[in-house]
């Protein structure tokens, strides 16, 4: 790990950016400044099917009217399929990873009745696949569409000790907080349609990055469990993290793309300056 912070902006080119993002680019930037250290913009495109040129060009030109500068050039996860799939390796190579062939009607259907949830409300896989002969499934793997999922059980297996993690809070001071995996169960690694994940792609990310402080919404506060054993199952460092507030809409949600948040092109088209919008933020 660097002595001085390396810290990341990483959104997806899938909408435009809003006020949520603009919040946790200068929270990176400004962090960033503060302590003399780098601040980098990373483009997580590895779904390429939400992929927009529009939204990829209007990230980079957002943030210069923001005021913030990055270093170049910009990772871009879709030129780099072939180092994730080198981790994915990695963990088919100890045994913990497994292809999954369900459906989603499937996985329906084998949930039951008190189906547990994971933090994001969705349900926890059934583990249908889990128990395939693995010479058998990986060969099947070969011929026919599938998933690759995180043997839970085997992966908390190889833990030596609780795992935690480092929590920087507002005043700068660090917690440790306990990580529970288990609470997602049986978790994609590997999309059928692009051979990696966001979980996946994103803790290989930090890693080769050298990222010392992973600053992003409170939104992914639980999902750092995962990111944590995996940073353990693959021997890679671990950063300090910390989850800021989300900006919310009239209704208490977090603003999204998906809902038609109000860009930050739109604020710029009707005259707002950068300084309004870091006031809007409390910044």
């Amino acid at each position: 790990m660097s002595s001085l912070p390396i810290v990341r902006f990483a959104p997806s080119p899938n909408g435009y950016l809003h006020l949520g993002h603009a919040l946790s680019a200068c929270l990176n930037q400004d962090f960033a400044a503060r302590r003399g250290g780098r601040f980098l913009l990373r483009i997580e495109d590895i779904d390429r099917s939400r992929w927009r040129p529009e939204f990829d060009q209007a990230i980079e030109e957002d943030l210069t009217w923001l005021g913030l500068d990055w270093e170049r050039p910009v990772r871009r996860q879709s030129e780099h399929y072939a180092v994730y799939q080198r981790a994915l390796t990695q963990l088919k190579e100890a045994g913990l990873i497994y292809p999954c062939f369900c459906t989603r009607g499937q996985i329906m259907r084998g949930l039951g009745p008190q189906a547990l949830r994971d933090p994001d409300g969705a349900p926890l896989y059934p583990g249908l696949c889990r128990d395939l002969s693995a010479d058998a499934a990986w060969s099947r793997a070969e011929r026919e569409p599938h998933h690759v999922r995180l043997n839970m059980q085997a992966a908390l297996l190889r833990l030596s000790q609780p795992l935690m993690w480092s929590e920087m809070e507002e005043a700068g001071n660090v917690s440790m907080c306990v990580a529970q995996p288990e609470q997602w169960g049986d978790v994609v690694l590997g999309r059928k349609d692009i051979g990696t994940s966001y979980h996946m792609a994103v803790v290989v990310d930090d890693a080769l990055q050298g990222i010392t402080q992973v600053i992003r919404g409170y939104d992914l506060y639980f999902a750092t469990a995962i990111h944590r054993l995996l940073q353990t199952l693959l021997n890679l460092p671990e950063p300090t993290y910390h989850h800021h507030r989300l900006i919310l809409d009239e209704e208490g949600h977090k603003l999204a793309k998906r809902d038609g948040a109000q860009s930050l092109r739109e604020l710029r088209a009707m005259g707002w300056s950068a300084q309004q919008v870091r006031q809007a933020l409390g910044l």
